[in-house]
Formats: C-alpha cells, structure tokens, sequence
C-alpha cells in the first residue's frame, strides 16, 4: 500500500516518523509506504488540488491513496470548521474514490497540547494548559499561537515549528492525543482502514 499525505509544511513533515512509529505499533507487517508531501505553507485549492491529486494517482508510480491535511486555521476564511474543509477539499476533487480528505482543528499545533507538560519543560514556560478540547481551542488564538506564547514566556528562545514539534512527540505516545482529538483519530483511522488495521474506537 503507497499512500500519497499532502501536508502544509514543516510541522506536518517532522510529524512523519511519530506517525509512523505509531503505525508501525498496530500494522506490523502491513505497514504502507507513505509519502508526506509538502505544499510549502497550505494545501492547494480548488483546480489545482484536483490536478496534484490525479496526478498522485495515475501513472507507473501511483499512489493506492491520497491524504490531504490541511488546518481549518489558515490566516484565511476559508473553512469555518473542519467538516467545511473536508467537504470543500471533496468538492474541487470531485467524486474521487481513492481521496481523503482530512483537517487539523484548528491547526496541526492542536494535536501537540495534550502534550503540554513536554512542552513547559522545552519552553521553560509554566503557563497553564489552555481549557477545554484540543481541537476547540480559540479560532482566534490558534494553538500554534499558544505555543509561541508559552516558548516567548519561558524566553530560551522562538518556537521553531520543526524543530519543536519533533522534540514536543519525541517519547510521547500518539494514541494520548487521538483520544481527545476526533481529528486526529479520524486521520489515522482513515490510514489503518486503507492497510487493514484495527481501528482506534
């Protein structure tokens, strides 16, 4: 199984071996070889998104499967949630069987805040966890800001996105975020269906 995850940029791509660590974990020896491919700051829109899409999947090199993973949050007002991002990712790829579209609610930086205390300890910060689900926190204060807010505080120095990401899942278990984040499970079940995984319930 080769599947194809179209991703913004540098979070999503130092987010590639924690995702395949967990994979790894439950697929064994059905383990699919994935592709992130970066759209260098957000995911393509309406033609374009349909041509990169048909192209992944036709071809000598075709890919079983393309993701697309965009966030709801993306400076723009495009989606108003992340059901509107997945229906209009869907609508500009047309019917396409073997595309899945997925959203990070509200953006990437959601799935790291169940990993909070990890993220104190790096930063040098001690603000409080932000309330509520990781994927409703402030469409205004994306959690992205947070976590800038939490490094600036701790002044050691700048979240970095690449960096820090990678460093905030080194050791974390991914499965503590996909219980509180229906986004994040919804992804990687799509991913476990495709290989014939179990699902996470």
């Amino acid at each position: 199984m080769k599947i194809a995850i179209l991703v913004e940029g540098a979070t999503e791509m130092a987010f590639k071996a924690k995702l395949q660590e967990f994979l790894k974990s439950r697929l064994g020896q059905q383990m699919p070889k994935l592709k992130l491919i970066s759209c260098e700051g957000r995911i393509h829109k309406e033609a374009k998104l349909r041509r990169v899409v048909e192209n992944l999947l036709t071809g000598r090199d075709a890919y079983d499967a393309v993701i697309a993973l965009t966030d709801v949050y993306t400076g723009t007002k495009d989606f108003k949630d992340a059901a509107d991002a997945k229906d209009k990712m869907k609508q500009w790829v047309g019917d396409n069987p073997k595309f899945y579209p997925h959203a990070a609610s509200h953006d990437f930086e959601a799935w790291l805040l169940p990993f909070w205390s990890k993220i104190q300890q790096i930063s040098g910060g001690n603000r409080a966890v932000p309330s509520g689900l990781p994927e409703l926190v402030n469409h205004n204060n994306p959690p992205s800001y947070r976590i800038k807010e939490i490094f600036e505080q701790g002044k050691r120095r700048s979240y970095d996105k690449a960096r820090d990401a990678k460093r905030i899942l080194d050791g974390q278990n991914l499965m503590d975020a996909a219980v509180v984040c229906p986004e994040l499970k919804a992804f990687l079940n799509t991913i476990l269906s495709l290989c014939g995984g179990e699902l996470i319930p």
